[in-house]
């Protein structure tokens, strides 16, 4: 059990919970953010009051349990405003299909959509729903439009459903949303006023009008990354490869297809940046010629003439005033010796190595685990977290080594 630190400031954080079988699961989240010093005040919908109880989630809060939008004695004193002002951050757990779509919506049917439109606090949301309805576009779509909003999502994870699917959809359990909250909450803007280049996603290399060559990079990393630089007070550019992803709140992105067009990119977005943090997963090698027509299938064997691409690390470590240059390293065996290798062939100052061999970590995976290695030979191993909080904690690390370069 975490320890309590009481000379900290709380943090005050309003728990709304909407009408999702993963309520239940709020009475052991409320206990797990009490852990961790937050001051917790819980708003149910409606529908919420059908699976859990207010005067569960009072006992544990050690808080009234608030409602209805119009409480005699709340509006009284107009408490649903005084209650937007109070909080410092939003936690809706479970985040339903129905309540994601009215946060986009901006309605305000109900006191705690009431409550999201009239605070300034920042939201984050830990969706939990059907898989189908997950995967529904409807959905997707809300959520990318929250991401863009800079609306932190956390989740949903995949399993065994109530209703009996099995899928992505689950909410995450609560003691991980208690440990991202606290890390979303403690997070310092230890990199203000720096410059921080980033690349992210895959890059696509055309064989043809219709075939490509690629990777399987999802772009999480490296978005995650993004994100966190950002809170931490960093003016961020993201160079980014074809992903699904929105782009995050107040960052710049510049989006490409190829290995040249990320080269390129980062020459020009790559003045006077004081970090630089190459996630993306590269093509090592293009077509040298690409078709114009497609190519028919006639033979029973094809090949492919390849050229290397450029090397984008190496070239913004070469640089006469380079900043601190961060790499990315997937391996699939001897990932201690194979990363320790590109960093010292490159010229690194750190790099982050994962082992995609390892099931359910890695590339489109929302979980990952990293070896951090520096030039000075210092490693740190940061166990198996959900991608935004490795962000955060490598964001952290970047700022404690620049602080010393």
């Amino acid at each position: 059990m975490p320890n309590n630190t009481n000379s900290k400031p709380q943090v005050k954080i309003i728990l709304g919970i909407s009408g999702g079988i993963a309520a239940y699961k709020c009475p052991d989240l409320v206990r797990r953010l009490k852990e961790r010093n937050f001051d917790v005040r819980v708003v149910l919908t409606p529908s919420a009051e059908e699976f859990v109880t207010p005067m569960a989630l009072q006992a544990v809060s050690g808080n009234p349990v608030h409602r209805e939008t119009f409480d005699e004695q709340m509006e009284a004193a107009m408490g649903h405003i005084e209650l937007a002002k109070w909080a410092d951050y939003i936690l809706i757990a479970p985040a339903t299909a129905n309540t994601v779509a009215k946060l986009v919506h901006g309605q305000a049917d109900n006191l705690l959509t009431t409550i999201i439109l009239a605070s300034q606090a920042d939201l984050v949301v830990a969706p939990a729903m059907n898989q189908q309805m997950w995967a529904n576009q409807n959905t997707q779509r809300n959520i990318a439009e929250l991401m863009s909003k800079g609306v932190e999502v956390l989740g949903p994870a995949s399993g065994e459903q109530a209703c009996g699917d099995v899928g992505q959809g689950r909410m995450i359990e609560p003691l991980d949303v208690a440990q991202r909250m606290q890390a979303i909450s403690e997070q310092e803007k230890v990199l203000k006023g720096k410059k921080v280049v980033i690349t992210a996603g895959p890059t696509v290399e055309a064989i043809d009008p219709v075939r490509y060559i690629s990777n399987h990079s999802s772009g999480k990393m490296g978005y995650a990354i993004a994100r966190a630089a950002q809170k931490a007070g960093a003016n961020v550019s993201l160079v980014s490869g074809p992903v699904n992803i929105a782009a995050p709140k107040d960052v710049k992105l510049v989006s490409v297809v190829s290995a040249a067009e990320m080269f390129a990119a980062v020459q020009q977005e790559s003045t006077d940046t004081d970090i630089f943090i190459g996630c993306a997963a590269v093509a090592d090698y293009t077509p040298v010629d690409v078709a114009k027509q497609k190519i028919k299938k006639n033979e029973e064997t094809m090949s492919l003439n390849l050229k290397r691409n450029p090397d984008i690390l190496a070239w913004v470590a070469k640089q006469a005033k380079r900043p601190y240059v961060v790499g990315f390293a997937a391996e699939s065996q001897k990932l201690k010796g194979f990363a320790t290798r590109k960093l010292e062939k490159k010229k690194l100052d750190l790099i982050c190595a994962n082992d995609i061999s390892c099931e359910n970590l890695g590339f489109n995976s929302d979980d990952n685990q990293l070896l951090l290695l520096d030039k000075n030979g210092n490693e740190n191993l940061l166990p198996i977290a959900a991608k935004e909080i490795l962000a955060g904690q490598i964001i952290q690390h970047i700022a404690n080594k620049i602080s010393e370069y």
